[in-house]
């Protein structure tokens, strides 16, 4: 058991390693890519919103620091969970020919782009430097919980979604139109304090939003969630994660035969 345990580490290794090195292969700035992505969508926002902002007198003197943390969490659910959905599709030959365990496949797509998201921590940390802005030990701790809670989720979705995308390929479409509405409904360029009460509570029924929001106060602020509210997205995380591998259990069979 331990010896085939071995074994699929290093396949989801060697699978999201291939992934990593393909998606970069021939172009000219190579693993760059990986870095001037968040940079480049980072200069667009905070050039536009940090002076409407600042003309506003709201945003807070941190708006650079929390914006390119909040870009980068947000492109790691992004990334992960389309590559999750599209990860038995891409490998079809692994479905098909050979017997690969399907989770295997799943699971190094979306550790791929975890290594991404990991070679960004190092703009972040460029950044911060550079502003010379030191974090509580507080916020970096709760910066690594949500990072951590951003990964679990992109395995739920993938889980979920993947085996079921085998057999309905508009799910593809449909997740491109609902990542830009998940966008603008996680505060990474606004301030949640933007909007109403009201509004503010029902965002934060969006993980994402939740992450980000209070990712973006421990590391400006110092002010974090209550631990109710903790209490209370862990049990969502624990329930979604249930349900994704009660999906898969029941989906995976088919797979093959709808490639």
């Amino acid at each position: 058991m331990e010896k085939a345990h071995e074994n699929y580490r290093e396949l989801i290794w060697v699978l999201a390693k291939t992934d990593f090195k393909l998606r970069y292969h021939g172009s000219v700035f190579g693993y760059l890519w990986a870095l001037l992505k968040p940079l480049l969508t980072f200069a667009i926002l905070n050039f536009v919103f940090s002076s409407l902002f600042e003309i506003r007198g709201i945003g807070g003197e941190h708006y650079a620091l929390q914006l390119l943390v909040a870009i980068i969490l947000f492109n790691f659910f992004s990334e992960g969970t389309s590559a999750g959905l599209n990860s038995l599709i891409a490998k079809s030959q692994l479905v098909t020919k050979i017997y690969v365990p399907r989770w295997t496949i799943i699971l190094s797509a979306t550790l791929n782009s975890a290594m991404i998201f990991c070679m960004n921590l190092l703009v972040i940390a460029l950044f911060f430097a550079w502003k010379g802005f030191l974090p509580s030990v507080g916020a970096i701790v709760s910066f690594v919980f949500f990072a951590l809670a951003t990964y679990l989720l992109v395995i739920m979705f993938s889980f979920f979604a993947a085996p079921l995308y085998v057999k309905f390929r508009d799910l593809a479409m449909i997740w491109e139109v609902l990542l830009p509405l998940l966008f603008y409904a996680t505060p990474v360029f606004y301030p949640l304090q933007l909007l109403p009460a009201a509004i503010q509570q029902t965002l934060l029924v969006n993980p994402m939003a939740f992450i980000v929001h209070f990712t973006k106060e421990a590391l400006a602020d110092n002010h974090y969630a209550e631990p109710w509210q903790y209490a209370l997205f862990g049990a969502a995380l624990v329930l979604g994660l249930l349900i994704s591998m009660l999906a898969y259990r029941k989906w995976i069979p088919k797979v093959a035969e709808n490639i």
